[in-house]
């Protein structure tokens, strides 16, 4: 069989390079986690915080889940090391060993909160955005990053992309979020604590040509130097003609492909659009307060701006109910696509992200509609309810989607229902997978996927501060 990354994602992941944990068959409520010498990070405040919040959930279950998952990032996925003096941090996805600036920058995220009382997690945020923007200068078109920056990639279903791969590249997809997550995880870093120490000369190099590739994506005075194509089964692999469907240029960016790293139906993905906004703004910030580097937070501001323009003229569409929503991609002829992907940024995820008001009429429209037959990715069935994507297939719940939804709704009873889900699909692992089938959570995809473990984990740290009764 030929190994591509779907066919990684089906079989659950490369299960040969799994930390060893307890298997199904051990005591049920055994800890999942590797043996202390084996972890491959320990941070003193998570211990405590992982201690902090079980005591504050009464179900035994979602109780064993939490540690289980909550630590997984670090217990499984980081490799610290040293470059020029400074820490450096390879974050790999799980089952795949590349660092994909997506998902590296949300596995970290549960974490921010306990930076200022760790110095040692702090030199991990300062490892992985010295990392990020290395990686960034090496091609900031590129969604996945080899461990050695001097070699060709590994991944054997990206080793014949017509594409300009170079070395320390692992996969080049251009996804406008990949970019967006590296400035939102340099934004959270200053936020949490006025360090300066990694923003350098080097990662001001990286954060222009953020803003760089973003102009050279709207594309005003041609397609581009990216192109892609890919030789697969399946049309989501691939961009028609190396640059995708033809587009009327309003001064949003194009993407190649979604977070999901399926390609866009039409190039103007609406929520990476709006991520875009909010973290061009967010990387004024750190511009101006860190470096104060006036000139770069003009132009990442300027460029939120003429963005959010064309998303307010361009970026809605309405059902055939009536109702008025955000589109999920566009092309500026006048096409629009409603759906969404359970992949964050989604629709459903924007408030989740910051990038709207939770209370938005027209965000809250959009997200009842993604959650329902009038989103064909969404799916009902004898385990539960939720969004999946093109990405595995038709049935295929992510619960990715459950945990946004949980952490975007306003009544307790939305909440429970979700924990529930989650708490009833994990397959009897103790953690949280890609997908699982709508009628059978024993049937999942990537048995190791530490963005949804973390997020997971996220969750319930959000809920014993903000909501405890629902844990208690």
């Amino acid at each position: 069989m030929t190994v591509t990354r779907r066919t990684v994602m089906a079989t659950g992941g490369l299960l040969a390079a799994m930390p060893r944990i307890g298997r199904a068959a051990d005591a049920p409520l055994a800890s999942r986690r590797p043996a202390p010498k084996d972890r491959r990070f320990v941070s003193p405040a998570v211990e405590r915080e992982i201690v902090r919040v079980a005591t504050r959930i009464g179900d035994p279950e979602l109780r064993w889940m939490f540690g289980n998952c909550y630590p997984n990032t670090l217990d499984t996925t980081v490799k610290m090391g040293v470059v020029d003096g400074k820490p450096d941090a390879f974050v790999i996805t799980g089952d795949i060993p590349c660092l994909w600036l997506r998902d590296s920058a949300a596995q970290v995220r549960p974490y921010l909160h306990l930076v200022p009382s760790d110095p040692k997690l702090a030199e991990l945020f300062r490892g992985l955005i010295a990392r990020q923007a290395r990686s960034i200068l090496i091609d900031p078109y590129a969604n996945a990053f080899m461990e050695d920056p001097t070699a060709k990639s590994d991944l054997e279903w990206s080793q014949s992309d017509l594409t300009e791969m170079k070395p320390g590249v692992g996969e080049r997809k251009w996804e406008v979020d990949s970019l967006c997550y590296a400035m939102r995880l340099a934004h959270d870093y200053w936020s949490a604590t006025r360090d300066p120490r990694p923003f350098d000369a080097t990662w001001a190099q990286s954060a222009r040509a953020i803003v760089r590739t973003f102009r050279e994506q709207q594309r005003k005075e041609g397609p581009g130097p990216y192109r892609f194509q890919r030789s697969a089964p399946q049309p989501s692999e691939t961009l028609q003609g190396g640059y995708g469907a033809p587009t009327r240029k309003i001064g949003l960016i194009h993407s190649g492909f979604r977070p999901s790293d399926d390609s866009c139906t039409y190039p103007f993905l609406i929520p990476s659009n709006l991520f875009a906004v909010t973290t061009l703004r967010e990387l004024a910030v750190v511009a101006q307060g860190a470096r104060q580097d006036a000139v770069l937070a003009a132009d990442a501001t300027a460029l939120a701006d003429e963005v959010e323009r064309a998303l307010r003229e361009y970026g809605t569409m309405t059902l055939r109910d009536g109702r008025r929503v955000w589109a999920y991609e566009v092309d500026g002829f006048g096409n629009a696509a409603f759906m969404d992907d359970a992949n964050v940024p989604s629709l459903s995820g924007l408030a989740f992200l910051g990038c709207v008001k939770a209370d938005d009429p027209l965000w809250r429209a959009t997200a009842a509609a993604a959650w329902s037959e009038a989103n064909p990715w969404f799916f009902r069935g004898k385990a539960g309810e939720g969004i999946g994507g093109p990405h595995v297939g038709d049935g295929q719940i992510w619960p990715m989607s459950i945990i946004m939804r949980a952490f975007s709704a306003t009544d307790d009873a939305t909440i429970r229902q979700c924990l529930a889900m989650l708490k009833a699909t994990h397959g009897g692992t103790g953690f949280m997978h890609e997908s699982f089938d709508k009628d059978d959570p024993k049937t999942f995809t990537r048995s190791w996927f530490a963005w949804t473990n973390g997020l997971f984990g996220q969750l319930i740290v959000h809920l014993a501060t903000t909501r405890p009764h629902l844990l208690a």
